[in-house]
């Protein structure tokens, strides 16, 4: 049984992105808030409900675009981002978020 363990080979297929999310707590004002960081995310983004809750102040997106994936009914137009203040243990960083309507969690880091 061991020796069968020792000879699998990991497989180099990776057709999940399951190992490209990692899922933690953030401070946003003094607040607790959701942050996952999603390698195969494209954009930095915060969820609408979060950033009514904690009255950040909200500026027009520079340049707006459309997303289709985030709901069932259609493409959502991206019009508006907000600076988050963020900390995560000794780590603080301010980050230029897209504003989107979405569940998964407060704050989505895509890759750089």
């Amino acid at each position: 049984m061991i020796k069968r363990t020792l000879n699998n080979q990991p497989s180099m297929n990776h057709e999940t992105q399951g190992e490209n999310i990692f899922h933690t707590r953030c401070k946003v004002l003094e607040n607790t808030c959701s942050l996952i960081v999603d390698s195969g995310s494209c954009c930095n983004c915060c969820s609408t409900m979060m950033v009514e809750k904690l009255d950040l102040q909200v500026m027009p997106h520079t340049k707006p675009y459309k997303l289709q994936w985030l709901n069932e009914d259609g493409d959502l137009t991206v019009d508006k981002q907000v600076k988050v203040s963020l900390y995560v243990e000794n780590y603080k960083d301010e980050i230029l978020c897209d504003v989107v309507p979405m569940e998964a969690c407060h704050i989505l880091l895509g890759r750089p």
